[in-house]
Parts: structure tokens; C-alpha cells; sequence
């Protein structure tokens, strides 16, 4: 490690203390990492990228330390409960489609087999038939 990244990780854990403690000094006091890439004077990407141990240590302590879940996760929770209903919409529009598939198959089938009085109907000069006709 050289001496830029050890100072970075250093403001890293003193933004932490500060947000944890509810006194930041350069950022919106929120408990993400925005806020703390903000306290800490550091780029996000470099928090992200570089230190990811101390982005993982910092949700564990505002779980541990303040009792609440992490704002990522909560956006998380939501969104993967708004897929499971999107799913299970989904699942039931293509049940409903299915079913929709299977009764007009059985249709077509019970019309081409359906002969009322035994003899071949007229085709219309405007429809082409999916068998040629035994003539």
C-alpha cells in the first residue's frame, strides 16, 4: 500500500466515526456512501473500487451500531419484492394465454371436424385453405 491509499482509508474510518456519530462536517449526514465518500474527501468510485472492505464495514457498523438497515438495502428489499409481484403477474397473463391457446385450438378443431349435414361447404373465393381440397 502506498502512502495516498493509507491516508485515504485513514479519512475513511474518521468519516465513519463522524457520520456514525451524527456530526458530519462536509456532507448530508446520511448513512450511505455517498455521504461517507463526501466526508471522507475521497471520490465514490475510489470507495467503491479500492475500499470495498471499508464500504462493508461501515453498513455493518450502522447496523450494528444505530439499529437501522442501510438505505441500499432497503431500495434493494423493494425492489425485489416489486419483481416477485411483476413475476407472479406475469406467470398469470401467460396461464391466461395458455388457457386462451388451448381453447381456440380445441375450437378450430371441433369447426374442421364439424360437418352439419355431411357434405363439403363452399369454400369463399377470399379464403385460401390451410389442406388443399379432395375434388
Amino acid at each position: 500500500m502506498n502512502e495516498q491509499h493509507l491516508d485515504e482509508r485513514t479519512r475513511i474510518r474518521a468519516a465513519m466515526d463522524r457520520l456514525l456519530a451524527g456530526q458530519p462536517t462536509s456532507s448530508n449526514g446520511s448513512l450511505t456512501v455517498v455521504a461517507l465518500a463526501a466526508e471522507a474527501g475521497v471520490h465514490r468510485m475510489a470507495l467503491q473500487k479500492r475500499h470495498a472492505d471499508l464500504k462493508q464495514e461501515f453498513y455493518a457498523r450502522v447496523r450494528t451500531e444505530t439499529h437501522q438497515t442501510p438505505e441500499v438495502e432497503k431500495r434493494l428489499r423493494k425492489e425485489v419484492v416489486r419483481l416477485k409481484e411483476a413475476l407472479k403477474d406475469s406467470r398469470a397473463a401467460e396461464a391466461t394465454s395458455r388457457h386462451r391457446a388451448e381453447q381456440m385450438a380445441l375450437a378450430a378443431a371441433v369447426l374442421l371436424l364439424q360437418n352439419p349435414d355431411g357434405q363439403d361447404q363452399p369454400v369463399p373465393d377470399n379464403v385460401i385453405p390451410l389442406r388443399p381440397r379432395d375434388d
